[in-house]
């Protein structure tokens, strides 16, 4: 497989990724995080990283909404929900699993 072909591939991948994400919106970032440390967040960074990796500014509130579909501020407003004891107690539990570009501690 040529490099042309291969990025071609990786992208279709992350847009089903990020589509999927879209529309879990019943699915809570400290969920991700628990389970595969890394979320929405998460990936909004390595997004604006990338783009400025290429010369491209963008600023982290335009990568929240090209990974949440919409303004951040509007994905928490409707669907954002208050941590739960457990959830927050399994967040601190992960922490050093967390996605290092996420600035939740762990390794890259």
């Amino acid at each position: 497989m040529d490099d042309n072909t291969k990025v071609q591939i990786e992208a279709a991948a992350f847009r089903g990724l990020i589509e999927h994400l879209q529309r879990r919106t019943d699915v809570q970032n400290i969920d991700l995080m628990n389970l595969a440390g890394f979320c929405r967040n998460c990936l909004s960074k390595w997004y604006m990283n990338a783009a400025a990796e290429r010369g491209i500014e963008m600023s982290y509130d335009q990568a929240r909404e090209a990974i949440y579909g919409m303004p951040y501020a509007e994905w928490k407003t409707r669907y954002q929900q208050e941590a739960t004891k457990e959830q927050a107690r399994l967040f601190e539990e992960t922490q050093p699993l967390h996605a290092f570009v996420s600035g939740h501690g762990g390794k890259a």
